[in-house]
């Protein structure tokens, strides 16, 4: 199994089946696919399978995860998929400490890879903590949220 695979399995096992919550800011959605980002996509019609491509390459492939360490690119992927992706990045370069510009560059993978992984993904996690903290809706979906983050970090070690 591949590390994409081993995280889109993990997005898709907490992001769940079709979705009409109006309280959630996306919307419709289906699969973890929001009809908010995706609007010219029929969200009730659209198959898993589909869902994965779009996550390849939305996602995975847009946050450059191949580029990033095992146990760090499953976290990022995760949090561009629950968080926004430019969230998911910025949350990485202030980890990191380099410029916050939400591009995920070469200065960005180089202090990405030079640093200790499991320590990255230990203070990375920390940061999407503290964001889902400020987070509206955190009294509806904070304690799921919460969840989420400490399975995907638990995920995270075994791929790294």
């Amino acid at each position: 199994m591949s590390l994409f695979d081993a995280a889109v399995a993990f997005v898709l096992r907490h992001e769940g089946g079709y979705s009409r919550d109006s309280d959630d800011p996306g919307g419709e959605t289906n699969w973890g696919i929001s009809k908010r980002a995706y609007p010219a996509l029929d969200i009730a019609e659209l198959t898993r399978e589909e869902a994965v491509e779009l996550y390849r390459a939305d996602y995975w492939r847009a946050a450059r995860c191949d580029d990033l360490p095992g146990q760090v690119a499953l976290l990022v992927f995760d949090a561009a998929v629950n968080q926004g992706l430019g969230a998911a990045v910025t949350m990485l370069q202030d980890e990191l400490g380099v410029a916050t510009d939400g591009v995920l560059g070469p200065l960005t993978l180089a202090a990405a890879t030079s640093r200790n992984h499991d320590d990255l993904a230990l203070g990375y996690c920390a940061r999407r903590a503290m964001r889902y903290a400020t987070t509206k809706n955190l009294d509806r979906y904070g304690r799921g949220w919460y969840r989420r983050l400490l399975d995907a970090y638990r995920t995270a070690l075994v791929h790294g």
